[in-house]
């Protein structure tokens, strides 16, 4: 459980992940000591586990997004295949999912050229993969890797 004051720290740097220790103290009328203690036990708890940038995938060169639907062959909660993918720097994520797909993997390329490629070479080199389906995103609405922070007492 969190309380009111780890919730209003949780929601400043999720927010502003650049802000200064003292910034969210003076927010919150804390002092920095304090704020860092806190921060130090989320992080402890395993509440806050780690910090990063966010990168604009275009301007890297990465304006393909898509969604492949993997069906594999391989026993139950074994999750070989689902790390193998995992390994690949094009893979964002990867669920193993309820359903007829065992994974859902979220996959970042240059274009369809790249998006093929991917698929018939590294994708295709996977023992115990039987299919696979690719979504190609046209627009995206909301994407977002901020989580809601419960208020204080619920789960």
């Amino acid at each position: 459980m969190i309380d009111a004051i780890d919730a209003k720290i949780l929601k400043i740097i999720r927010d502003e992940g650049r802000i200064s220790n003292a910034e969210v103290a003076r927010q919150i009328g804390m002092a920095p000591s304090a704020v860092l203690e806190r921060l130090r036990k989320l992080e402890a708890k395993g509440i806050i586990t780690g910090y990063e940038a966010k990168m604009n995938p275009e301007r890297l060169g990465l304006g393909l997004l898509a969604f492949i639907r993997v069906r594999a062959d391989e026993p139950v909660h074994s999750m070989g295949v689902g790390e193998a993918l995992a390994a690949f720097p094009e893979v964002l994520e990867v669920h193993y999912v309820a359903g007829e797909d065992g994974y859902l993997v979220k996959v970042r390329t240059r274009d369809a050229n790249e998006l093929g490629v991917f698929l018939r070479d590294k994708v295709g080199s996977i023992p115990g993969i039987t299919s696979t389906m690719s979504t190609i995103v046209l627009t995206t609405v909301k994407e977002t890797s901020a989580l809601p922070v419960p208020e204080e007492g619920k789960p």
